[in-house]
Formats: C-alpha cells, structure tokens, sequence
C-alpha cells in the first residue's frame, strides 16, 4: 500500500490515524526511519523492555522461564569472535 502525503515547510509529514493506530504510535512516541536506496522506512520504536516481552511471547502466553538476554548476546559474540 502507498500513502502520498505532502512534506511542510520544516519538512514534517502527517502519519495517518489509521497507520498511526495500526502501529501502536502515540503522541511523543518515538519511530525508527531506516534509510534505504532512494527510500525511508518509517517503523514503530520499541524499547528493549517491550521488544524482549513481545519477543517471548508465544501465541499470547508467556515464556514460563526467564530469559537472560545478556548472557545470549554474551554467548553470540563468543561464538562470532570465534568464528574469524
């Protein structure tokens, strides 16, 4: 789906209510823009609190261990370091 929308004179855009809703973006939320070739991409930022709780979640219900994130990324590091 494209949206146009016109960009003003201090280069804001409006990002559509119903996108906006979609998305989960509120007032004085932040978003990500990722730039790509001749393109943006405007996504919805997510804290790494939120970003762990939506990642372990699992149909709606919840990991029943906890989950050390440091540790992972620990152990991925080690194993990339090792790797070259």
């Amino acid at each position: 789906m494209n949206i146009r929308r016109k960009v003003g004179q201090k280069g804001q855009i409006v990002i559509p209510k119903i996108i906006r809703e979609s998305l989960g973006i509120r007032p004085g939320d932040e978003i990500l823009i990722e730039i790509r070739e001749k393109e943006a991409l405007i996504k919805a930022s997510m804290n790494a609190e939120e970003f762990v709780e939506n990642f372990c979640s699992v149909k709606g219900k919840k990991l029943t261990k906890n989950v050390n994130l440091e540790k992972i990324l620990d152990e991925e590091a080690e194993e990339r370091l090792a790797l070259h």
